[in-house]
């Protein structure tokens, strides 16, 4: 049986729409998230373009088996572009047994596509932190 997520109608629905597909576990669903064109900026500040790059980067954190709690903090909307501003975190024990704790202030930005619907233009979960090269 199929599972289907809806889009976001409004900028301030990508929060609610994030957590729900993450917490899905499935990376298909994470990837309904982002429009043809989007870029994910890498943990080392890489931008990855190719999507089957991005569903790999994605996939790391998802194994971890753990939920996803995040919280928007600022969404500031120009016409059919948003930014969200987005403090984030994955906390709990991984599969190795071992604690994980990650998380950060994510800068995203999202775009209104011509059928109305929200989608990721820019995924920036680290913010302006700084990267260190993997």
């Amino acid at each position: 049986m199929s599972e289907s997520y809806s889009l976001p109608t409004e900028p301030e629905g990508m929060v609610a729409a994030l957590l729900e597909r993450f917490n899905s576990g499935k990376v298909g669903a994470m990837m309904s998230l982002y429009a043809p064109e989007a870029v994910l900026i890498a943990k080392d500040g890489r931008t990855i373009t190719d999507h089957t790059e991005i569903a790999a980067e994605l996939e790391r954190d998802l194994k971890l088996g753990l939920p996803l709690k995040a919280n928007a903090r600022h969404v500031f909307v120009a016409d059919n572009i948003a930014q969200i501003v987005l403090d984030w975190s994955i906390d709990g024990t991984g599969p190795d047994g071992r604690h994980v704790h990650i998380g950060g202030s994510a800068s995203d930005v999202v775009r209104r596509g011509a059928d109305g619907l929200w989608r990721y233009l820019i995924d920036n979960n680290q913010g302006t932190a700084v990267r260190q090269p993997a």
